[in-house]
C-alpha cells in the first residue's frame, strides 16, 4: 500500500497549493431523483484530487463564514457551534478537494429532512457521485465534527465502493442518548435545531413531522395527551405550547412524542449495525462530554477495519469554525488516500490525554468500591452499622417554579495521600426511598483542590421511572438501560438506582479529594455547568419529592470506581 516513508511533519509542513477554484451550487443526483446542492472548493491547478466530503445540515452558504471569520472559543457570544466543515484554505492548500453538500431538505437541498439518524444512503450517493468527477482522482474521505461526524459513521455503514477512510469526531452517535440522556430530556438539540444560545439553526426547507405522517388521527392525538399528562411536560411552557398547537413546530414535537428508544430514533426497525463498518476510521472525542466520549469509544470497539482513537484533554468544545488538528486529518488522509506512509498506523491503537492504552476498560484497572458514608464522606470501607444506626441522608426538592433553590448530598473522599489516577467508566448504585412517583437524578463528579476549588470531571443521569436494567448488557462499572418504558416508582418503596457515570479519566494530585454531587435538579446559574453548550440543560421534574438515601450495611450505596495502580 505505502510507497514512501518520510517525517510526517515533513510531509504536511509545506503547502502545495496557494489558489483555489470554487464551483458553487452544483447539483448532485440521488437514487430517489432528488438533488442535492454542494460546493466544489478545488487546487487552482490542472489535476485530480482526493476529495474530503462534508455533508452538513447547517447551510453550505452559512459555512462560508469559515473562509474568512477567526475561530472563536467558548463563552464568546460569537461562538457558533454549528460551523463544523472544517478549514477549507488549509485542504486546498494539502491538494485536496473540499467538498460541502447540504443535507437533504435543508438549505439549498431538495427533498424532506426527518430525522438525525438518516443520511447514510445520501452520503453513499454522494461519494460516488463525487468519485466519477473529472477533478477527483477516484479517492474519497470525509470531514466535519459533531453532526458532520455521525454523518461520516452512517455513510460508512452503507459502503460506498469509493470512500476509502473516515476521520469521525466528537460525533453524537446515538440519537435517543442525545435527546433523553437517562432518559431525562436534554434541550440542547433543540438549540442546535432552532438556532438558540449562540449556535445558528438548521435551515430546514420543509417542516416535516414523522409522528403525523405516520401514526393515525386517534394514535397522534392519543401521544399528544399522554404528554400533557407528564406533569414534567405540562409544567415547561415551551413544551407546552408546542403540544397544544403541533403545527408550530413539527419536527421537535417529534422529540416530545418519542421519549422511548425504539424506530424513531434509529432511523429504522433496528438499531445501526456499526460493525458494518470496514473502512479506515480515526475516531475522536474530548473528555468532558461523557455521553460523546462513550459513543466514541463504543463506536471504536465495534469497528471491523483498520482504526485509531484518541481520547484529547477538555475543554470538550473546540473552536468554531472548526480547525483544529487538520494536521493529524492530513496526516490519515495522506497514508489511506495517497498511499504515503505517514507512520499514522504507528504505536497503540487507542491514545488519551492521560497516557497510550490498548485496551478499554484499562486491563489493569482495579475496580473499587467506594462507599457512601455518615458525615458525607466516601470511602473504601463499607458501612459496618445498620439504619437504626446510621439513618439515610435526604434532601426535598420543590419545582422550579416555586422556588429558586436547587438542593443537593455531597459526598468527599479524604485527602488522597499520593497522585491517584481514575480512568474509565463508573456504576453508581443508590439505594434510596421517594414520596412520588418519579424523580431525576442527576450526578456530578468534581476533582477538588486543598482550597475548595471545584473542577467538573464527569456526570451521569437517571429517570427514575427508566431505572429497569438489561442485566445481558450491563456491567458492574456500566449499568444498561433499555428506555423503552416508564415504571412508575412506588412511593416510599426501597430501589437500587444503578446509574451509568460517563467515563473519565483525571489524576487526582495528593493532597486533592474526589466529591461526588447528588441532586434532582439543574441549577441554570450554576458557574459549572460552563463546560455545557449554550441552553444545555434538562428538563427538570415537576414533582416536589423528597429523597432517602441510605448507605449503611443493609443499604451499601457505592460508586464503582476504575483505580489505575
Amino acid at each position: 500500500m505505502a510507497t514512501e516513508k518520510k517525517d510526517w511533519h515533513e510531509l504536511i509542513s509545506q503547502p502545495v497549493y496557494d489558489k483555489m477554484k470554487t464551483m458553487k451550487d452544483v447539483s448532485i443526483p440521488m437514487r430517489d431523483g432528488v438533488r442535492l446542492a454542494g460546493d466544489v472548493y478545488l487546487p487552482d491547478t490542472p489535476g485530480k484530487f482526493p476529495a474530503l466530503l462534508a455533508y452538513e445540515p447547517f447551510g453550505k452558504k452559512h459555512e462560508e463564514m469559515a473562509l474568512r471569520f477567526p475561530p472563536q472559543s467558548r463563552p464568546s457570544h460569537l461562538w457558533d457551534g454549528n460551523l463544523e466543515s472544517g478549514d477549507t484554505p488549509y485542504l486546498i492548500s494539502r491538494g485536496y478537494a473540499h467538498v460541502i453538500v447540504d443535507v437533504r431538505g435543508t438549505g439549498e437541498s431538495d427533498g424532506e429532512f426527518t430525522n438525525l439518524m438518516g443520511g447514510g444512503r445520501e452520503v453513499h450517493d454522494v461519494v460516488e457521485w463525487i468519485a466519477q468527477q473529472p477533478w477527483c482522482d477516484g479517492n474519497v474521505g470525509m470531514i466535519g465534527i459533531s453532526f458532520l461526524a455521525n454523518m461520516q459513521v452512517f455513510g460508512a455503514i452503507e459502503q460506498p465502493p469509493h470512500l476509502k477512510a473516515i476521520f469521525p469526531e466528537g460525533g453524537h452517535y446515538d440519537a435517543y442518548e442525545t435527546a433523553f440522556q437517562g432518559g431525562i430530556m436534554w434541550l440542547m438539540p433543540r438549540a442546535a435545531v432552532e438556532g438558540r444560545g449562540g449556535d445558528s439553526a438548521m435551515p430546514v426547507r420543509k417542516k416535516f413531522s414523522v409522528m403525523k405522517n405516520t401514526l393515525s388521527k386517534e394514535e397522534f392525538e392519543r401521544r399528544i395527551q399522554e404528554r400533557l399528562n407528564d406533569p414534567d411536560m405540562k409544567n415547561y411552557p415551551n413544551y407546552h405550547q408546542i403540544l397544544r398547537y403541533p403545527e408550530m413546530n413539527l419536527m421537535w414535537l417529534d422529540f416530545l412524542l418519542n421519549p422511548y428508544d425504539g424506530p424513531f430514533w434509529w432511523g429504522s426497525d433496528a438499531p445501526k449495525d456499526f460493525s458494518r463498518i470496514k473502512i479506515p476510521a480515526h475516531y475522536g472525542a474530548q473528555w468532558g462530554r461523557g455521553w460523546v466520549t462513550d459513543g466514541t469509544i463504543a463506536r471504536f470497539l465495534e469497528a471491523k477495519g483498520p482504526k485509531r482513537l484518541i481520547l484529547r484533554p477538555p475543554p470538550p468544545m473546540q473552536e468554531r469554525p472548526f480547525h483544529q488538528f487538520h494536521d493529524e486529518i492530513i496526516r490519515w488522509y495522506d497514508h489511506w488516500l495517497r498511499g504515503k506512509d505517514t507512520g499514522v498506523m504507528d504505536g497503540p491503537p487507542i491514545k488519551m490525554f492521560v497516557q497510550g492504552i490498548r485496551e478499554w476498560p484499562l486491563a489493569r484497572t482495579k475496580w473499587t468500591k467506594f462507599y457512601l458514608r455518615s458525615r458525607h464522606r466516601l470511602l473504601p470501607e463499607p458501612e459496618p452499622f445498620d439504619t437504626e444506626s446510621v439513618p439515610p441522608d435526604g434532601f426535598y426538592q420543590a419545582p422550579l417554579f416555586v422556588t429558586n433553590k436547587v438542593q443537593s448530598l455531597t459526598y468527599s473522599t479524604p485527602a488522597f495521600a499520593e497522585d491517584t489516577e481514575i480512568t474509565g467508566p463508573i456504576g453508581l448504585y443508590l439505594y434510596s426511598v421517594i414520596d412520588t412517583d418519579d424523580t431525576n437524578w442527576i450526578v456530578r463528579v468534581f476533582d477538588v483542590d486543598p482550597q475548595g476549588n471545584k473542577i467538573q470531571i464527569t456526570t451521569g443521569w437517571l429517570k427514575a421511572s427508566q431505572n429497569e436494567i438489561d442485566e445481558a448488557k450491563s456491567k458492574p462499572w456500566a449499568p444498561h438501560h433499555p428506555h423503552r418504558r416508564s415504571i412508575p416508582v412506588k412511593p416510599g418503596e426501597m430501589n437500587v438506582y444503578a446509574i451509568k457515570i460517563y467515563a473519565m479519566s483525571n489524576v487526582f494530585k495528593r493532597g486533592h479529594c474526589m466529591e461526588l454531587e447528588i441532586r434532582s435538579q439543574e441549577d441554570p446559574f450554576d458557574p459549572l455547568l460552563g463546560l455545557l453548550p449554550p441552553d444545555a440543560f434538562h428538563l427538570n421534574s415537576a414533582r416536589a419529592t423528597f429523597h432517602k438515601i441510605y448507605r449503611d450495611k443493609s443499604h451499601p450505596s457505592h460508586l464503582f470506581l476504575p483505580i489505575i495502580p
